[in-house]
């Protein structure tokens, strides 16, 4: 608890919650306006065991498209790296006439370098977007595969609400310091992406 209320003492915005493991680090922001991706191609290196991206309100300029992550061992020369991942997600419609808790067999990714996806059909409405996390683990050991994990939140292209779940791994023991995202076809319209590191 104390974690908690130190993290909240003289907060006007609203108790967050202490962060796990450690401080949050800010060290960049990215806004896509039309962009064909959002890469961060520096500060990803030794100094933290643990990267985590936020991801606010990603619209895509297209209807019904996912979001990709992809990673990079040349500084974001190339955004190559074999990765195997897996996926759920929960839904529930406006309508209140679907939900579902479902696997996505079709999303998993199996030794493949394309992108993974970590958020499914985001519809491109004024009202639409989509918005969670991502986190990278230890991704400068030259020692152990990379692994990542993310939870997004976003509003299918009609009208349902998916809770999606993404996890994998890069099975590359070089050091990972870029990371991309970008859609499954066309432009990020808007959104902002932030990266931070975790103190131990």
């Amino acid at each position: 608890m104390s974690g908690i209320i130190s993290d909240n003492v003289l907060r006007q915005s609203g108790l967050i919650k202490a962060p796990a493991g450690g401080a949050w680090t800010f060290i960049s922001k990215s806004t896509a306006s039309t962009s064909a991706n959002v890469s961060f191609t520096s500060g990803i290196d030794s100094t933290y065991g643990t990267y985590v991206f936020t991801l606010n309100n990603i619209h895509p300029g297209s209807d019904e498209m996912d979001i990709l992550v992809n990673f990079s061992i040349d500084g974001g020369s190339n955004y190559n790296v074999t990765k195997t991942g897996s996926n759920f997600n929960a839904y529930h419609n406006e309508g209140d006439s679907a939900t579902a808790l479902t696997y996505h067999p079709g999303h998993d990714i199996v030794q493949s370098t394309a992108g993974n996806v970590i958020a499914y059909d985001t519809g491109n409405d004024n009202d639409q977007a989509s918005s969670g996390y991502l986190y990278l683990f230890n991704p400068s050991s030259t020692t152990f595969v990379k692994h990542f994990l993310s939870v997004m939140d976003g509003t299918h292209m009609v009208e349902y609400q998916n809770n999606y779940f993404s996890a994998g791994y890069g099975n590359t023991t070089s050091a990972i310091n870029a990371v991309q995202f970008s859609m499954s076809s066309g432009n990020i319209d808007a959104g902002d992406i932030c990266l931070y590191g975790i103190t131990a």
